[in-house]
């Protein structure tokens, strides 16, 4: 992509103080990205986006996120139907870190099966023990079926 889909980043008072979205990219064209419950304010899950996935998700208002594994943009919800609906759009202060605001069609986002990518803590920190918080709202065999 040569071109860039977003305006030039300038200024320091204008990428932290202005009123125009200028996303820095990593080396690798990539933002993170956090994702919430509009309604709960639970953190879902945490991925990247390219200039690409950011511009989509903007224009359609569903998550699009760019899978680095796969290395190609992914709608999320497009294969298992939990669509990701964007109420609100948030970029940090320096403008490298991107939190979406999302309404949750479906049981849940994660694709082993829990409401959110979250579902562990640690129980113990000198054995690094983790501690399941959360309980499978889904089947991800029967959700995320593999097209072959």
């Amino acid at each position: 992509m040569s071109e860039s889909l977003f305006p030039e980043r300038t200024d320091k008072a204008e990428i932290e103080e202005g009123s125009v979205l200028r996303p820095k990219f990593d080396a690798d064209g990539l933002i993170p990205c956090i994702t919430v419950d509009a309604t709960r304010g639970d953190i879902l899950m945490v991925a990247f986006m390219n200039e690409e996935a950011l511009a989509h998700t903007l224009k359609t208002r569903k998550a699009t996120y760019y899978s680095r594994s796969r290395k190609k943009l992914w709608v999320k919800g497009e294969e298992s139907g939990l669509v990701q609906k964007v109420r609100d759009l948030y970029v940090d202060c320096d403008q490298d870190v991107v939190l979406l605001k999302v309404e949750v069609t479906g049981e849940g986002c994660c694709h082993q099966g829990f409401r959110s990518c979250f579902y562990r803590r640690v129980k113990d920190p000198e054995t690094h023990e983790l501690e399941f918080t959360q309980e499978r709202v889904f089947d991800p065999k029967a959700v995320y079926r593999k097209k072959s």
